[in-house]
């Protein structure tokens, strides 16, 4: 089942199932309004959307046509937005780009930081920034929402939790952040809003590529319509989704509708650091890795951060090369521009 969320005049938008090949939708309104409101309900409210997605894909439900500039991110705002490191390769070449150790305990603990959920990007919204020099960068990265999630639950309970799997753009800014964690109290101004994928899919619906806790697919960076990055999501993933969302309840329930991201994908390559798409390696889901690469390599990066007017497409297609998700395309533009 692959669900969507249409901008309306509301801040939350109204709920729509949307069709497998991602052309038409139904509006559910009568089940639920919004993606929230299924997901505190969703035992009853998961069955009949399943339902409707089913009369979808055989032509028994109404449709109208699903265009993906017209949805919004599949919850506009989130109770929580809690972002992992699960790729223990980015933290390494963080690390050694700087000529730093990583500490041993980041093998064993997943490094994870809350993010602002009162307000996340639509896949095709703008990236607005104030000043090009602030180090734009984006951060492909997966994520999951999860139902009702206890305080302590186990690494099983929180992967039976998970409810729908979707794409993010984690928007950075780099030459924020050094200031902002030196004060030892973590990132605020460096980590703007985020944006989603078109539509959230639930598990099932990824077939073979999942397997409880990963997904197994190439995720697609674009930038300015190049090939940036085709890191593979299940590759190298230090925690999986359990691990990560039982981390995220160790000291404090989760509500539904709480999203949590596995940080930027990030693969080795050849037991090294990897190389440029432009190159013909994997490339990277994110510019702050090639530059990191380059320090390791040259002694000094040479690859810029976004500039206005720069394009950044993220997607995830299946072995058959349809689109699953829907794709995050955003061009930076800068403050107070339409």
């Amino acid at each position: 089942m692959k669900l969507a969320t249409l901008k309306d005049s509301t801040r939350d938008g109204r709920l729509v199932v949307v069709s497998r090949d991602l052309t038409r939708c139904s509006e559910v309104g009568h089940i639920a309004r919004t993606l929230q409101a299924a997901l505190d309900d969703w035992a009853h409210a998961g069955p009949r959307l399943a339902r409707v997605a089913e009369g979808l894909e055989t032509g028994s439900q109404p449709a109208i046509r699903f265009h993906e500039h017209d949805a919004a991110s599949p919850l506009p705002r989130a109770y929580q937005w809690a972002d992992g490191s699960a790729y223990i390769n980015h933290v390494e070449l963080v690390r050694r780009a700087r000529g730093a150790e990583v500490p041993e305990s980041f093998y064993t603990d997943p490094l994870m930081y809350q993010g602002g959920s009162d307000g996340f990007l639509g896949p095709r919204d703008p990236i607005i920034a104030a000043d090009e020099a602030w180090g734009i960068d984006m951060e492909g990265e997966v994520a999951v929402i999860v139902d009702d999630v206890p305080m302590g639950a186990s690494e099983e309970e929180a992967r039976s939790a998970i409810r729908l799997v979707l794409l993010v753009n984690d928007v950075s800014l780099r030459n924020l952040v050094p200031a902002e964690l030196a004060k030892g109290f973590g990132f605020f101004q460096s980590k703007p809003a985020s944006a989603f994928s078109p539509v959230a899919v639930t598990p099932d619906e990824l077939g073979e590529a999942w397997d409880g806790g990963r997904l197994h697919l190439p995720l697609l960076v674009s930038l300015n319509g190049k090939t940036f990055g085709r890191a593979d999501a299940g590759t190298d993933m230090t925690f999986d989704f359990g691990r990560l969302v039982a981390h995220a309840a160790k000291t404090r329930p989760l509500a539904a509708g709480s999203i949590v991201g596995s940080g930027t994908v990030s693969n080795r390559e050849n037991g090294g650091p990897g190389r440029p798409a432009a190159a013909g390696g994997i490339g990277y889901s994110c510019i702050a890795e090639q530059r990191m690469v380059e320090t390791i390599e040259m002694g000094a990066p040479n690859t810029p951060f976004l500039a206005f007017g720069d394009t950044v497409r993220i997607e995830m297609k299946d072995k058959t090369g349809h689109s699953i998700f829907g794709a995050i395309e955003q061009t930076v533009k800068p403050l107070g521009t339409a």
